[in-house]
């Protein structure tokens, strides 16, 4: 990010530019939104320009801006189209310590000025670094139409009221107050009796919450499915929006906790195969001391929940100790691995059921129906079975398996850095020594762009 967004103050501060056409006419355009005294420095200005001056909007001074000018200013905009002539306005702007922009000049401006959709007081502004204007513009469009004109007037109108919302306590009880106003009680009374009867709206839901007290807490067991943030459900998402508190596992990717409310707070509880981990009991305790206090923890669990997740320890403890629970499931990552070698997990002809193992378990290495596994066209995806490949592949052998089974490892599935590994089944210990990260190993598939090519036992990674 080589520009850092933020909202400058500038109601009552001079913002100045220097230019008098259209170049300058387009920024003022935006200029004129804002509460800034605005100088216009132009010898000879388009008509436009000299209206808004007739008409009191802004100041035009007819002559080239000095140093003098400048001090003081909160912004310049050098609006020439004329390289040298913006140039001097720049050079103005540095020595008076003044942010400057020149238009259609991003590697000289101090600062840029985004798209912006405008719902005043609500206001999003857009930026792509000057890298993609026409997609800046097809995002402002879209959220135009997203974002209804009543939501400004329902902002302004509830931006007065918040003193008396401080009646409520800090964080999750106000959130949901105004959550009310601003997507059902402020809506619905604009819709039935017009703008003045917001005020009656807004003291009714407050005595409403007030009367409610403290909302009890609640978890929520959310899948964050195997990596890619765009894997995520809507639900989960909305989820993440709404939580006060999110425990997570290891393996839920950046991108994904990224879509976390900013004020919610963030605990990492991570489990590592075979190394340091959060013991379940105290996820257990963290869970349940967090929902007490009223809040609503996501419990964030890579995949699936209900998939070698421990999901019936922690609904028990959260049963054991009355609080409400949902569970959101997720794209377990066995799915995005046999969809990402181009297969699917059961074919007509060759399998009707598929298997999801584990390769260890609380005794150690898992066992499992090794000969009904071991049979030709038997499809199996083998989850935490790094560790376990020597095992898995010395059953399958003792139980008849043919050596050239088709494998596939897919390490990191559906992350930018995933990885595609096609062997059989003789090799498959040497390939997961390779691995560093998690992995589910497909038995019995191929990637379909490798399937009609196997004809080696020795492993090689795909780029799919």
């Amino acid at each position: 990010m080589k520009h850092f967004p933020v909202f400058v103050g500038v109601a009552g501060r001079r913002i100045l530019v220097s230019g008098g056409g259209e170049a300058a006419v387009a920024k003022l355009r935006l200029i004129l939104k804002t509460e800034a005294r605005i100088e216009v420095f132009a010898p000879a200005p388009v008509p436009r320009i000299a209206a808004w001056a007739a008409e009191g909007r802004l100041t035009l001074v007819p002559r080239a801006l000095s140093d003098a000018d400048a001090q003081g200013a909160t912004l310049l905009y050098a609006a020439h189209e004329d390289a040298a002539l913006d140039a001097r306005v720049a050079a103005i702007g540095k020595r008076a310590g003044v942010l400057t922009n020149i238009v259609d000049n991003l590697q000289d401006s101090d600062f840029i000025t985004p798209a912006i959709v405008d719902r005043d007081p609500v206001t999003v502004a857009i930026g792509t670094e000057g890298a993609a204007p026409v997609l800046a513009r097809a995002i402002k469009a879209d959220l135009e139409e997203r974002l209804p004109p009543v939501l400004g007037l329902l902002a302004r109108v509830g931006k007065s009221f918040r003193p008396m919302a401080e009646k409520l306590l800090p964080g999750r009880p106000r959130r949901d107050f105004w959550a009310d106003y601003y997507f059902r009680a402020g809506p619905n009374a604009v819709e039935a009796a017009g703008e003045q009867a917001l005020p009656q709206a807004l003291d009714d839901l407050l005595a409403d919450h007030l009367a409610a007290g403290r909302r009890p807490g609640r978890v929520d067991l959310v899948g964050a499915g195997p990596g890619d943030p765009e894997l995520l459900t809507l639900k989960a998402r909305k989820a993440l929006d709404r939580a006060d508190v999110v425990i997570h596992d290891r393996l839920v990717s950046a991108g994904i906790l990224e879509l976390a409310r900013r004020e919610a707070l963030v605990i990492e509880a991570g489990k590592t195969g075979f190394g340091p981990a959060m013991g379940q009991d105290d996820i257990n305790a963290l869970m349940i001391e967090h929902a007490r206090s009223g809040a609503h923890v996501v419990r964030l669990k890579s995949g699936d929940p209900g998939v070698f997740g421990r999901l019936d320890d922690e609904l028990a403890a959260l049963d054991g100790a009355g609080v409400p629970w949902a569970i959101v499931p997720g794209i377990t990552a066995a799915t995005a691995a046999v969809a990402q070698i181009g297969q699917s997990f059961t074919r007509r002809g060759r399998n009707s059921a598929v298997r999801m193992m584990t390769g260890h378990d609380v005794k150690g290495f898992a066992e499992q129906d090794w000969r009904g596994l071991a049979r030709p066209g038997e499809v199996a995806a083998i989850y935490m079975g790094k560790r376990s490949a020597r095992f898995f592949q010395g059953r399958l052998l003792m139980h008849g398996a043919d050596p050239s089974t088709p494998v596939t490892v897919v390490e990191n599935a559906s992350r930018a850095d995933a990885r595609v590994l096609a062997t059989t089944l003789a090799d498959l210990p040497q390939t997961v020594d390779a691995l560093t990260g998690p992995a589910v190993i497909l038995h019995g598939l191929s990637p379909r762009v490798a399937e009609a090519a196997i004809e080696t036992s020795e492993p090689r990674e795909l780029a799919l």
